[in-house]
């Protein structure tokens, strides 16, 4: 549930991203008084986007360090924790580069703003941001999908394993 709840977060964030976009192709100049919309439309959703990608990787930690002590403690099968290890190292590179060119295309915004930096830097930018942000999503999906599979099928195991216990007290 926690997982679907930060992909809402990140579907937001790249609403807004894109919205943002929409707004700056609209600016006629550095000066247009729509500017500050602009950067505070682009601002709330790179940090929604950031909020969502982190707390993504935070939530495979936990989730991941959770089902490795419910391996650990009652001997239920390893294979379980290389599972979460195999999510991560499926999710991670791609959460870090969206995080990555958001930031970039949002921090360079600046320097086209001043005019130190060519608009079409940051509109490169923007444009690897949204394909690798829908990229991003994507994977996210697929992995929060696979790890609460995986969560359930240890709460499962850890059911059945107690069972026998319970019918002998």
């Amino acid at each position: 549930m926690m997982g679907r709840a930060l992909l809402i977060v990140g579907l937001m964030g790249t609403l807004g991203v894109i919205a943002s976009a929409v707004m700056g192709y609209l600016l006629t100049s550095p000066t247009d008084a729509s500017m500050s919309r602009h950067v505070l439309v682009a601002l709330a959703s790179s940090l929604l986007l950031l909020f969502s990608h982190c707390w993504i990787m935070f939530y495979l930690i936990g989730t991941g360090k959770a089902i490795k002590d419910a391996v650990r403690e009652n001997g239920l099968d390893p294979a379980l924790i290389e599972e979460t290890k195999r999510f991560k190292n499926a999710s991670y590179p791609s959460l870090m580069l969206a995080m990555g060119l958001v930031m970039a295309t949002f921090i360079l915004g600046g320097g086209v703003a001043t005019g130190s930096v060519p608009a079409w830097v940051h509109h490169v930018l923007f444009y690897a941001a949204v394909l690798v942000q829908a990229y991003a999503l994507r994977i996210e999906w697929r992995v929060l999908g696979e790890n609460e599979r995986l969560m359930v099928d240890v709460d499962r195991r850890l059911a059945t394993a107690a069972s026998p216990v319970r019918a002998g007290a």
